[in-house]
């Protein structure tokens, strides 16, 4: 499941509600007091249970509608809501217009202490007489409802309440299907809503005033964490030992009573030892220390960040697994706080990275940070004298804003811009410059060049802040652009038409590849081994693919057939599908380009296509 919009209304600065829409990654930028943290604490109190101050109701506002609404995608195949048997959203009618899953929060924040009062999804529901309120019935009520509604029961498992709902909605018929609230915070929907939340993402906020000390809760939580895992490994050898000390006290005891008797047996009849034991891991005083036993207290507040940044993951995923490997949201607010831009391009690698596989939200007010990510991850918040905020995506007229309130000049560092068509292409070429460059091949480093910030990636699928506001052509710096060739030929490479508008330009170089796409220059051995190793599935392959194979398509069908799943891989929804594509992507292009070695490549690319790549944009430095 994954967020796809927040809207909030009555809560803080926000007096009349908005919306904000959330990709895999999101960086809210704006000026300082603009809102960006109020939509983090408004996720947190959401995701997390939490409930507003008193202080959180807007100011002439209504209190007792302050509102905080998450809408989610990429739902669940099934769910198990009210009982153990799964069901799904679409069954039960708990989806909205757009087939999202859409839940209101509401607040008494007229009160001194606020609280829920009310939770309830939005959604294309019955509204019939008989069908309108059994999401609210407990079992008996059900039964007792279809009963008096004179449907049959034959067939059904009287227990499963998901069954009885379903089988008087079909009886009915005529379901009068309207757009509703449907309420889940009375007496029985409430244990639909328990049930529900557990798909819900685990929401992860590291703020940015937090303490950085490792006595931090992110970094404390994860170790003691480890001492109770590393303990319990060891749960019976530990039983053992207290044993074996309580037979020996005992042991003790009962000797110095036979003493005492022989002084004086009026001195005491019995001894009875009171044993009391401490928990195993309160044992344990956890701390960190870096090189030469220096505590992360006493490094440099930017390391002490970095550090703790990465328990805060730790602690997130922790908190996913313990949620039977719910999706995590990372809430990061100001990332580069006390960074040198070395880290900070290290971060933007690192975050962009995490977001493959969840999703991740920012605010900055750095140049850096926001040029580097592609315009559909910008949100800016801004607000114009005597007029409500408003939130802008990135693109041509929000990225000329964007520009002006971070003060955003060309960088005369800058030597290369790289443009590829999406982020596992970036991924591909840093890699694969690694690989070549350890075989003594003479190729630019391109990780190094862009964490020293001598280079630029962005993707042509949707045009970074960096391509708007630094106006490539003006600054006469070198571009090499990449494009998959999609089509096989004859037929005209889908951005050919691009490519020569490109090739007109002085220093600038636009090159189709031979193949469909990158993953096409993968050999079936660095694939095969990358699954061993990552995932421990064994593909099988013995051939490399074909040219314009869909290789990330064929991949992911390969490891769904292994995986014993009931449903082939034609009958599996789109999305599903699609995620698991997604990852096969990530896959290949983080693991099995690793696993790429010059003999391989020259076995895959007799033309030396790959080789080709590098070789112009080195040329274009050095022109």
């Amino acid at each position: 499941m994954k967020l796809a919009r927040l809207r909030i209304r009555n809560f803080r600065c926000y007096k009349e509600e908005i919306a904000f829409a959330f990709n895999d990654m999101t960086a809210f930028v704006g000026r300082n007091d603009v809102g960006k943290s109020t939509v983090m604490d408004a996720l947190d109190i959401f995701l997390n249970d939490g409930t507003p101050d008193k202080n959180d109701a807007t100011k002439n506002g209504d209190g007792k509608d302050l509102t905080i609404i998450c809408e989610f995608t990429n739902l669940p195949s099934q769910a198990v809501i009210d009982d153990n048997v799964p069901t799904t959203f679409q069954a039960e009618y708990l989806l909205n217009e757009q087939g999202f899953l859409e839940i209101h929060k509401t607040y008494s924040g007229h009160t001194a202490t606020p609280k829920c009062t009310s939770i309830a999804a939005y959604a294309v529901h019955p509204t019939a007489d008989g069908v309108n309120d059994l999401m609210q019935l407990k079992n008996p009520e059900l039964k007792k409802r279809a009963k008096d509604l004179n449907v049959g029961l034959n067939g059904v498992d009287q227990k499963v309440n998901a069954q009885l709902r379903q089988r008087i909605r079909d009886s009915v018929g005529g379901l009068k299907l309207q757009p509703v609230m449907v309420l889940l915070n009375d007496e029985n929907a409430r244990k639909a809503w328990d049930g529900i939340k557990v798909y819900v993402p685990v929401f992860a906020l590291f703020k940015s005033d937090r303490a950085s000390t490792d006595q931090d809760s992110e970094a404390q939580d994860p170790l003691k964490t480890a001492v109770k895992e590393a303990i319990k490994q060891r749960e019976a050898e530990l039983n053992a030992v207290a044993a074996h000390v309580e037979a020996e006290v005992r042991r003790i005891a009962e000797k110095t009573l036979e003493k005492i008797k022989e002084m004086d047996p009026s001195l005491a009849r019995q001894l009875n030892p009171q044993i009391g034991l401490k928990k195993w891991d309160t044992l344990f005083n956890v701390s960190i220390t870096g090189e030469e036993d220096i505590p992360i207290n006493k490094r440099g507040s930017g390391v002490k960040r970095l550090i703790l940044l990465n328990f805060f993951r730790a602690k997130a995923e922790q908190q996913a697994r313990e949620r039977s490997n719910a999706p995590v949201i990372y809430a990061i607010e100001e990332p580069e706080t006390s960074q040198h831009p070395h880290n900070q391009r290290l971060l933007v690698s690192a975050l962009m990275d995490l977001a493959a596989d969840n999703q991740v939200i920012i605010t900055t007010h750095t140049p850096m940070l926001a040029r580097t990510l592609p315009d559909s991850c910008l949100r800016y918040i801004h607000q114009e004298a005597n007029k409500s905020r408003e939130v802008l995506c990135g693109g041509d007229g929000t990225n000329k804003l964007l520009a002006k309130s971070l003060g955003v000049l060309p960088d005369n560092s800058i030597k290369l811009f790289v443009g590829v068509e999406g982020k596992h292409d970036i991924v591909f070429l840093k890699n694969l410059s690694k690989v070549l460059r350890l075989a003594g091949v003479d190729v630019l480093d391109l990780e190094k060049m862009e964490l020293d910030g001598e280079l630029i990636f962005f993707p042509l699928g949707g045009s970074s802040l960096a391509l708007w506001t630094s106006r490539l052509e003006p600054l006469s710096r070198p571009e090499f652009h990449l494009f998959d060739r999609d089509s096989q030929p004859p037929a005209m490479a889908k951005y050919q038409a691009e490519a020569d508008t490109i090739n007109q330009r002085v220093r600038c170089k636009a090159v189709i590849t031979g193949k469909r796409e990158m993953e096409n220059y993968l050999h079936f051995e660095a694939i095969n081994e990358a699954y061993a190793q990552r995932s421990n599935i064994t593909l099988g392959l013995t051939t490399n693919f074909g040219d314009f194979d869909d290789i990330p398509a064929k991949i992911a069908e390969i490891v769904h057939s292994l995986s014993g799943s009931q449903k082939i891989w034609g009958d599996l929804e789109k999305d599903v599908r699609d995620r698991k594509i997604s990852s096969a992507k990530r896959n290949l292009n983080h693991a099995a380009v690793m696993l790429m070695t010059i003999k391989r490549l020259e076995q895959i690319d007799s033309d030396a296509h790959v080789l080709g790549w590098f070789q112009e944009m080195k040329r274009l430095i050095d022109l």
